[in-house]
Formats: C-alpha cells, sequence, structure tokens
C-alpha cells in the first residue's frame, strides 16, 4: 500500500532505453551501421544498471 506513491527509478531508464534502441535500429536500416552501433552500446551499458537497480531493489 505504502509502495503505491514511491516512484520507480527505473521506469524512466526504460523508456530512454527504448527510445535508444529505436533510433538504433532506424540508423542500422539507413546504412549508419557505426552509429547503430554506438547507439547500440549505450543501450546496453543502460540496460546494465538497470539490472543492477533492480537487483539491488529485490
Amino acid at each position: 500500500m505504502f509502495g503505491l506513491f514511491k516512484s520507480n527509478p527505473t521506469k524512466k531508464m526504460r523508456k530512454q532505453l527504448q527510445q535508444l534502441q529505436q533510433k538504433a535500429m532506424e540508423m542500422q536500416r539507413n546504412g549508419d551501421i557505426r552509429g547503430s552501433s554506438d547507439i547500440s552500446q549505450e543501450a546496453d551499458e543502460l540496460w546494465k544498471k538497470i539490472q543492477a537497480l533492480e537487483a539491488k531493489q529485490k
């Protein structure tokens, strides 16, 4: 009940991750493979941070 109003710190990060993955996919489709891999690397780092935060919460 008290967790109802508690903000979820990973929610915003997951949204950002989804945007990065979408951007990487669009870059890859347009032929910018190098740019796509850079964005994918950022997304992977963000995913590791999300997993670490979720592991702490449990």
